[in-house]
């Protein structure tokens, strides 16, 4: 499968382009159907393949819930390698580092094929996850917080109990949950980010200032708890803690998100990220380390042109 359009505009991070005050502005996601009965995509067992980074961190979100509600069986994956070059996202017979998978389905070499494939003239970003339906052949969704919301009920018929009975997003505790992923995601989701990408002073310190501004808030709400909302593991741990994990091995250094670092500065925030990954097996066994620092020192030149991937920290998180 190919294509002899040239979208390099569109995999290549080098041509991308911030706002003429310096400013990193995220594009929404484009593929935006759900899985839900009656609909067009039924939640069907097997009928689903997820496309994941173990780098990128709203891609692991989707890996954390998976495997939370026990839909391992049910949706297989595919990892890429954490090397995204000028055609974006490869599989591993194109860059074959250890732990990326041979795409099973149409043994494409980039994910942006996947993209054309469903959509020829496609002119959005090539990112992971992607929810592909291998019956009609095409993409469901690319945004990782409507897939999670996906996983988190609607298998919940065919899942065994004690795994149906999980629920990530209560409805006694959705607005709480709500107001707090607006926040975390636009100033630390995807804060590090705007900070990391600016191209100016002054973008970079309009982004990193709220940055510990809601890290410092965040540090309030868990001092003394295990989790962010009620006193229950939900979405919003899940969203918090793929941003939290990557940051004193990433952001601190990569991204200049250097006010303070997790582990020396937020005591609370430190404990509530060492039990989640420590005590379930949900967040560690999805994480992998050599691909986050990789991607992140590799695939961002106008950053790290030497692609020189730190060492440290040692270790990568401390233990309990």
């Amino acid at each position: 499968m190919s294509s002899a359009r040239d979208v390099s505009h569109l995999s290549d991070i080098t041509k991308m382009k911030t706002d003429p005050d310096g400013s990193f502005k995220r594009k929404s996601s484009t593929f935006r159907d759900f899985v839900k009965k009656g609909g067009h995509f039924e939640p069907e067992k097997g009928r689903y393949h997820l496309y994941v980074s173990y780098a990128c961190p709203w891609a692991t979100r989707t890996l954390i819930v998976r495997k939370i509600k026990g839909l391992e069986d049910f949706i297989d994956v595919s990892v890429v390698s954490p090397r995204m070059g000028t055609q974006g996202w490869p599989f591993a017979n194109v860059d074959a580092f250890p732990g990326a998978d041979v795409d099973p389905l149409y043994n494409v070499e980039h994910v942006k094929e996947l993209y054309l494939q469903a959509q020829s003239d496609y002119e959005g970003r090539f990112t992971v996850p992607i929810l592909w339906d291998k019956k009609t052949s095409t993409i469901v969704n690319n945004e990782s917080s409507e897939i999670i919301r996906m996983f988190n009920d609607a298998f919940n018929d065919q899942l065994p109990a004690d795994k149906a009975a999980i629920d990530l997003y209560p409805e006694t505790l959705r607005k709480e949950i709500d107001d707090i992923n607006d926040w975390v995601y636009d100033t630390v989701n995807n804060g590090v980010y705007k900070s990391g990408f600016a191209t100016s002073q002054k973008a970079y310190e309009a982004a990193v200032v709220p940055l510990f501004e809601s890290l410092d808030r965040l540090e309030k709400i868990l001092t003394g708890k295990d989790y962010l909302v009620g006193d229950r593991l939900t979405e919003a741990d899940v969203r918090l803690f793929v941003t939290i994990v990557r940051f004193d091995p990433v952001y601190v250094g990569h991204f200049k998100c250097n006010i303070r670092t997790i582990r020396d500065g937020y005591p609370a925030i430190h404990s509530w990220l060492r039990k989640l990954y420590w005590n379930n097996a949900a967040f560690s066994e999805t994480c992998n380390f050599d691909h986050i620092k990789t991607h992140y020192y590799w695939s961002h030149p106008s950053i790290n042109p030497h692609r020189v991937v730190p060492v440290g920290p040692i270790p990568h998180i401390l233990p309990l």
